[in-house]
């Protein structure tokens, strides 16, 4: 979304209507925010430092969606409160049933129209109302336009979540994010990759900018389904080797050259079967994905499960995880993969270097390499036990390096020092 200017956020925090609804009810679900709201309403005498998180949508469960999620029901309760603001959401999907916090959807397609003066209103009396401390955000619309609303309405500390290279951004995001950075306590980066970029593009002070990785679910790959079983539901238990990829169906993802390192790899593993599992976002891609499955003679052997809830027991039913990429901030996939004990061949973009030693753990190729993607396959899938002991050692360091544990402990390390500074 466009951000607005300067100017007119002013306009905002000067004319905020006191009329308008300030509980977030959506016209296309009435009630429900109105329901959220009342459970926000906190006693005056509760001094724990409330967190708002804003994120632009809330339509699927991509990898963003569900570590703020995790954030929510992890943050230690007994030391912060929290609520939670999103612009956009898909009621069918049911994401706010049972949710974890107070939650406000504020209906909002533009920044720069009337609707937004209101939604600006909104937000700003929910800062007062439930004196936030903190506005931690995610995606484009919540950093340029949310931060610069909670910075006016007088929230002390604003934090930023960072999760990609910028692929997503047009060039007014750019310039836009070059005015807004200063307003930032803190930008918390993916990995190491994505840190760099936010230095060297966004020109981010590096004092600034700290690496938070995700935190993964383990508990959850330890105890999924029974691999076998599953196979067989899904009609693969005739597959001498599964290959799997965890991908919305994007260009960015790479799924093109997927298809093409099982074209390799079926001409020595004709039974092998490669498994893409993910929803499909772009449908134009999705048929240039089919029609060249359908040249490489690969019907058989390429197989689109589609979006699923069983993505640990479908990792654990594979030998092998491939992620191929054309850009990456950190891969929720990746890791998880390597918490399921896979072996993974992954590109060398983004922080998948940070997870995989090339090697040890797994292999890192080229972009765009399709010979150099099947040719690491298929060196895992000659040798088992040299795949199995990689599985092994990926694990590890997903156990190690990359828990919900890890990720908790050091952001609320971060924000315990933030309000410690202000405290000052």
């Amino acid at each position: 979304m466009r951000p607005a200017a300067a100017w007119t956020m002013k306009s905002v925090v000067e004319i905020a209507d006191p009329a308008s609804d300030a509980r977030g009810q959506s016209p296309e679900r009435p009630g429900m925010a109105e329901a959220a709201s009342r459970r926000a309403s906190t006693p005056a005498s509760d001094a724990r430092p409330h967190i708002l998180y804003v994120i632009d949508e809330l339509c699927e469960m991509g990898g963003a969606e569900r570590v703020l999620l995790n954030t929510i029901r992890l943050l230690p309760r007994d030391r912060f409160r929290c609520s939670l603001v999103t612009f956009r959401t898909e009621p069918r999907l049911g994401i706010f049933e049972d949710f974890p916090c107070p939650w406000h959807l504020f209906p909002l397609r533009r920044t720069y129209d009337w609707n937004a003066l209101r939604v600006a209103a909104q937000i700003r009396r929910l800062i007062r109302a439930e004196r936030v401390r903190i506005v931690h955000t995610f995606f484009e619309t919540s950093d340029l336009w949310g931060g610069l609303v909670a910075k006016l309405s007088g929230c002390p500390i604003l934090v930023s979540s960072r999760r990609d290279m910028g692929i997503l951004r047009q060039a007014m995001h750019h310039r836009a994010y070059r005015l807004i950075n200063p307003l930032f306590d803190r930008v918390l980066a993916v990995s190491e990759e994505v840190r760099a970029f936010c230095i060297q593009h966004d020109r981010l002070a590096s004092e600034k900018v700290l690496t938070l990785y995700n935190g993964i679910e383990t508990e959850r790959a330890a105890a999924s389904a029974d691999p076998a079983a599953l196979r067989a539901s899904l009609g693969l238990d005739g597959a001498s080797h599964i290959v799997s990829t965890v991908a919305h169906v994007r260009r960015v993802k790479g799924l093109d050259i997927f298809i093409q390192a099982a074209a390799a790899v079926c001409r020595e593993f004709p039974r092998a079967v490669f498994v893409v599992i993910g929803d499909n976002h772009e449908p134009a891609h999705f048929r240039e994905l089919d029609q060249l499955t359908d040249s490489l003679g690969l019907a058989g052997n390429v197989k689109f499960l589609g979006p699923s809830e069983q993505v640990f027991s479908l990792l654990k039913m594979s030998d092998v995880f491939c992620l191929p990429s054309r850009s990456e901030g950190f891969s929720n996939a990746l890791v998880e993969a390597m918490a399921c004990g896979l072996p993974c061949v992954a590109t060398r973009v983004g922080g998948n270097a940070e997870a995989l030693s090339d090697g040890e753990n797994g292999f890192l190729v080229a972009p765009e390499d399709a010979a150099a993607t099947a040719d690491r396959i298929l060196t895992l899938l000659r040798q088992p036990a040299r795949a199995q002991q990689m599985g092994r050692a990926a694990r590890e360091v997903a156990e190690v390096k990359f828990t919900q544990d890890a990720m908790m402990k050091n952001l609320v390390g971060v924000y315990e020092r933030l309000l410690d500074a202000k405290q000052r």
